[in-house]
């Protein structure tokens, strides 16, 4: 228990975290739609219930499609992009080791890369595909919970509902992604560029604190 720990200890701790964040979104979520629900004078629900409602389902959604599409283009912008000086770019000057070209006859290969073909070629881009994917997903599940929210809200006013395809083009629905997108896109190019100049001592994500502004990589 004590290895496993100590071998998996950051993905445990954002584990951790996610849970205590979602739970905590939940509950505040939960309260903050029964008052909504009181002053358009229908009735409360309860917590059960409050899963299957728009409301979860677009608060929820909508915060993890920015995340993996965020990440997603992270990953595949720095195989083109050079950012000079920043730990997050590849150097272009030198070979780097993530473009070395897979060899099972190395020790201790994933399977995909003994299997070789197209199990191989797949492998080679399945962290990007898996992002991009997730992202997909999301973007799906935001869109159809907004779309519900949207006409719970409608029913109880009395007015007619929207359907998927006009909703498509409604500005609340773009209005969430490109909030949630822009605070992402934010966040990159902020890394990218502090991570020129800052430094934290034993971080992977910084470059030593001795190293020049002018290195790239980590």
């Amino acid at each position: 228990m004590k290895n496993f720990l100590r071998n998996n200890g950051l993905s445990i701790c954002f584990f951790l975290l996610f849970v205590i964040s979602f739970a905590g979104q939940v509950l505040f979520g939960f309260v903050e739609h029964n008052k909504d629900l009181l002053e358009d004078g229908a009735s409360q629900i309860s917590l059960a219930a409050y899963f299957s409602t728009g409301h979860f389902l677009e608060s929820t959604f909508e915060n993890w499609e920015s995340e993996f599409l965020q990440m997603g283009l992270l990953v595949v912008l720095t195989i083109f992009l050079q950012q000079k000086g920043s730990s997050e770019s590849k150097d272009f000057d030198k070979e780097e080791e993530v473009d070395r070209e897979p060899s099972a006859a190395r020790k201790d290969v994933p399977w995909p890369v003994k299997k070789g073909g197209w199990i191989l070629s797949l492998y080679k881009h399945s962290l990007s595909i898996a992002l991009f994917l997730l992202f997909f997903i999301s973007f799906g599940a935001h869109f159809y919970g907004s779309l519900k929210d949207e006409n719970e809200k409608l029913a109880l006013k009395g007015l007619p509902l929207e359907t998927a395809w006009t909703y498509m083009g409604d500005s609340r629905f773009w209005f969430e992604s490109f909030q949630n997108w822009q605070s992402e896109f934010l966040s990159v190019f902020a890394i990218v560029i502090f991570s020129i100049y800052l430094r934290q001592i034993g971080s992977s994500q910084s470059k030593p604190v001795d190293a020049p502004h002018v290195q790239t990589g980590e």
